[in-house]
């Protein structure tokens, strides 16, 4: 998925495209969004959960949301 926003984005050069997700230092994803301010957040639940939580990632402004795999995790229910 954030490949095509980064596909996407070579012809809106203003919007800005960030991913998270584990096994990366979170640290790094804080940074980024401290520094950075993404467009467009791509992500695996955990992380942004992790990151919307610790109040790094502000959910107030989100317009679209999407959930990539969303069957395995009703699976789990």
């Amino acid at each position: 998925i954030c490949n095509e926003f980064e596909r996407f984005s070579t012809y809106l050069t203003d919007i800005k495209v960030a991913v998270f997700y584990g096994g990366v230092s979170i640290k790094i994803h804080k940074d980024l969004l401290k520094n950075e301010c993404p467009h467009i957040v791509v992500g695996t639940p955990g992380r942004i959960l992790a990151l919307a939580r610790e109040k790094d990632l502000s959910l107030k402004n989100v317009r679209h949301f999407i959930l990539d795999e969303c069957d395995k995790m009703l699976e789990s229910l």
